[in-house]
């Protein structure tokens, strides 16, 4: 496990520079502290290399210096992943710097990053998100649990960290619709649908009371012990019930996300709706669902029309 830095290790002026962008991206876009310590460490290591070529500071920076680091790297056996989180971190320094005015131009505007193939998210077929659902099935409050959990959580959409935390006070039962705040602390309003509502009714009213213990807060989900369901604890509750649906490929939390995200779209919903619902920042991280919709289609068309099949 890296170290969390709490500074940064560049050499001479580098460090101040950089200190003072990932103090700016941390509070315009609240990113989080790992994510911070990974910039850091990128940026230190681009300035040592920098330093070793003679260049004294981010301000004297050249388009050529900045090219001979990707260069530098893309020798090194760096997985394409990493080799474009280092741009990104250099190239939201080299904006910084020409934003607060302290060098005129950006010297990465030049430069090639590689180009990420994103991965088509694993969705659940109509079918076998029925079977999960139907899954938790007994009358006991562990059972009114994870139904209402699992019937939200394809109902919303949200993020499991989301999920995780959510309050009595952020959901409205009676208008079909709950408030959420997700990366960087922004809120947004999430409608929920009718069996969604019913089951975490059901649940609040005849589950939930039996999971109260002395010093509960207002965590809508509960363990046995009385507190927040964790991440790993919902993870767990995902997969036992995927288990007992007899789905056999592995079902991960972020599926019923991705299906929530990628069942909509193919029934006709906008997918700008879809964007605000999940809490995507830009468009683009959206419409990857097309292609999981491009793919359905497709393969469709190899299965059912008649010019596809063997003689």
């Amino acid at each position: 496990m890296k170290p969390r830095l709490d500074h940064s290790q560049a050499p001479g002026a580098f460090a101040a520079d950089i200190e003072a962008f990932l103090g700016f991206i941390g509070l315009e876009r609240g990113l989080s502290r790992n994510t911070i310590d990974g910039y850091r460490r990128d940026l230190d290591q681009c300035a040592l290399f920098l330093a070793k070529r003679g260049v004294a500071d981010w301000r004297s920076v050249s388009p050529d210096d900045a090219s001979a680091w990707v260069h530098a790297l893309s020798t090194d056996a760096y997985r394409e992943s990493s080799l474009a989180r280092k741009l990104t971190a250099l190239r939201g320094l080299a904006r910084f710097l020409v934003r607060e005015k302290l060098r005129p131009t950006d010297f990465t505007a030049l430069l090639d990053g590689p180009k990420l193939r994103r991965k088509i998210p694993h969705t659940l077929s109509d079918d076998e998100v029925d079977r999960l659902l139907a899954a938790p099935n007994g009358g006991d409050p562990r059972s009114l649990r994870d139904r209402a959990l699992l019937e939200l959580f394809y109902s919303s959409g949200l993020r499991v960290s989301e999920l995780a935390a959510l309050t009595l006070q952020q959901i409205d039962l009676e208008h079909g619709f709950l408030r959420v705040f997700g990366k960087g602390s922004k809120e947004r309003v999430v409608p929920i649908g009718g069996k969604a509502i019913d089951a975490v009714t059901t649940y609040v009213a005849s589950g939930r009371p039996h999971l109260v213990k002395a010093r509960t807060g207002s965590q809508l989900f509960l363990n046995n012990r009385g507190g927040a369901l964790s991440r790993v604890a919902l993870w767990m509750i995902v997969k036992k019930h995927a288990q007992r649906a007899g789905i056999t490929k592995s079902v991960k939390p972020h599926a019923l996300r991705h299906s929530f995200a990628t069942h909509l779209l193919s029934n006709g919903a906008d997918l700008r709706a879809i964007q605000e619902m999940l809490g995507h920042a830009s468009i683009s991280t959206t419409q990857i669902y097309t292609a999981v919709e491009s793919q359905r289609l497709l393969d469709h068309h190899a299965k059912f029309h008649p010019r596809n099949r063997s003689s």
